[in-house]
C-alpha cells in the first residue's frame, strides 16, 4: 500500500449518515468517503453501514488496517445507539453478558445507558419518532465485528435501534468532528 517515500497515514473520519463506507459507488446514485476525503493511497480499515454515523478510519499501513479491521485482533469499538424505549436492567444485563443471534452467541460487551442523554449534531433525515414511544441513548463497546451486530442486539432485546454512531475504536476517538470532517492522527506500532 505504500511507495518509496510515503510515511504511514491514518485518517479519522465523522461518516454522515446515508454514505457508503468506499470511494466509489457503482450506480453512481450514493456518497461515498470520495465525497469527503480527497486524499489517494488511503483505504478504509473496516466497515460502517450505510445508515450508520461517525468513526471511519483511513489508512495506507496494511499492519494498521489489519489491525483495526481483524475480528481476532479484538479492538473495542463503542458505538451509541438511540433505541427504541427505554431499557431496563434486565435488557442490559442481557446485551453485556452476549446473546444468541441467528449467527451464534455474541461476546460480551460493555453496556452503559447514556444518561442525559448526549450532545449529537442533527441527521437529515431526523430518526423517525412516535411520540407514544420514548426513545433512550446506550453505549456498547463491542471486541467483534458482525454484520449490523448492534441493531441486531437491541433489536433481540426488544429496543430497536433508530439511530447509531461509532464514537471510538481502539484509542481514537470522533470527538470534536462534525459529519463529513477529518483529521490525521498518530500512527503508533503496539
Amino acid at each position: 500500500m505504500q511507495g518509496p517515500g510515503t510515511s504511514e497515514r491514518l485518517i479519522l473520519l465523522n461518516k454522515p449518515f446515508n454514505v457508503l463506507c468506499q470511494f466509489t459507488d457503482e450506480t453512481g446514485t450514493k456518497r461515498t468517503l470520495a465525497d469527503f476525503v480527497r486524499v489517494s493511497g488511503v483505504y478504509a480499515a473496516g466497515r460502517l453501514d450505510y445508515d450508520s454515523e461517525g468513526l471511519v478510519m483511513l489508512t495506507n499501513a496494511g499492519w494498521l488496517q489489519h489491525r483495526i479491521a481483524n475480528p481476532a485482533c479484538k479492538e473495542p469499538k463503542t458505538y451509541w445507539a438511540q433505541v427504541e424505549g427505554i431499557p431496563d436492567e434486565t435488557a442490559l444485563e442481557r446485551l453485556a453478558r452476549g446473546l444468541e443471534l441467528n449467527d451464534g452467541r455474541t461476546l460480551p460487551a460493555e453496556v452503559a445507558r447514556l444518561d442525559p442523554a448526549p450532545e449529537v449534531w442533527e441527521r437529515h433525515p431526523p430518526i423517525r419518532e412516535r411520540k407514544s414511544i420514548p426513545t433512550a441513548w446506550i453505549s456498547l463497546t463491542l471486541r467483534e465485528g458482525r454484520n449490523r451486530q448492534v441493531r441486531r442486539m437491541t433489536a433481540a432485546v426488544g429496543h430497536p435501534t433508530l439511530r447509531l454512531i461509532r464514537t471510538r475504536v481502539g484509542e481514537w476517538e470522533l470527538a470534536g468532528l462534525n459529519p463529513g470532517e477529518w483529521r490525521d492522527a498518530a500512527v503508533q506500532r503496539r
